[in-house]
């Protein structure tokens, strides 16, 4: 995998083991007719960290390195990624193996707690979901109605592994000037923010005047993801969990959800959208007219 040379940074060695992320196989539809189609593949990687194992990953495998680099951030076991010295993944073995130059202090604090998400395929947080939120106060920016809409529009050409064979989710890295940055799809949400993740964190980039867009619905742990990424605005297709807007107003993620088309749904930071490009009112239906008009 190539590195980012911009910055001088020691940063670590990373295999290039991504593989194909659907099969071809063939089903029979309803006519009992066989129809040629892709399916996601899921395959399990076992984390090892300096040689002890933590964690089992299904995912789709196709950009396992920036998986695990955004997952030890999101768990916060590694804080300087100049202190990791290897990610080896190696298919064969179905294992990843996370070397470090000195170790990582209070290890067994960090693996004592776990919590099971509520994420695809059930994702695990190590430590306390709400550590360290208490210190984050992100800085909401305005939005435009328009820029909305643009991004939306601009998603649609991606989703290029649902559209072949569903079963997965997406997740991009957006701004209002550059528009797509990364887009990452697994089967999970989780880790498809963890590889996002791992992107930003690799080549040094802060969520300033970014935007995250997910298909998954925006649960506590995904809005905590996003702030602890610094990136203040948080987008979605699907809905919302109350924890997950209970943290957004806590930090200030403003959180956009049933996101699709020209429609969406501002749950926090609605004062902040420039509604510059408002959609022409509905047509009314004409049964529920005839009904208002007789009650």
């Amino acid at each position: 995998m190539s590195l980012p040379s911009s910055r001088s940074r020691r940063l670590p060695e990373l295999t290039d083991a991504g593989l194909k992320a659907t099969a071809n196989v063939v089903a029979r539809n309803e006519f009992g007719e066989p129809v040629e189609g892709a399916i996601a593949v899921e395959r399990a990687l076992t984390i090892y960290l300096d040689k002890r194992e933590i964690v089992t990953l299904m995912t789709l495998g196709n950009h396992p390195e920036l998986l695990i680099l955004g997952w030890l951030r999101n768990q916060r076991m590694i804080e300087d990624i100049e202190a990791i010295k290897a990610i080896q993944v190696d298919w064969e073995t179905e294992s990843v193996a996370i070397v470090t130059h000195q170790g990582i202090d209070n290890l067994e604090a960090k693996l004592d707690r776990k919590t099971v998400t509520t994420g695809c395929g059930q994702g695990t947080v190590f430590g306390d979901l709400m550590e360290d939120i208490d210190d984050i106060a992100l800085q909401q920016p305005v939005l435009r109605q328009s820029s909305i809409y643009a991004l939306l529009k601009a998603l649609n050409e991606y989703n290029e592994i649902y559209k072949n064979a569903g079963a997965v989710h997406g997740c991009a890295l957006c701004s209002e000037t550059l528009g797509i940055e990364q887009f990452i799809e697994d089967v999970g949400r989780h880790n498809a923010v963890d590889a996002i993740a791992g992107h930003m964190w690799l080549h040094d980039m802060d969520g300033d005047g970014k935007l995250f867009y997910t298909t998954g619905r925006l649960t506590s742990e995904m809005v905590i993801k996003v702030a602890l990424m610094g990136i203040p605005v948080l987008l979605s297709r699907s809905g919302i969990t109350a924890m997950g807007l209970e943290i957004a107003q806590k930090v200030g993620v403003t959180l956009i959800a049933r996101a699709k088309g020209r429609h969406f749904l501002v749950y926090h930071g609605g004062d902040l959208i420039e509604y510059d490009e408002i959609p022409p009112a509905r047509p009314r239906h004409p049964q529920r007219d005839t009904r208002s008009a007789s009650d």
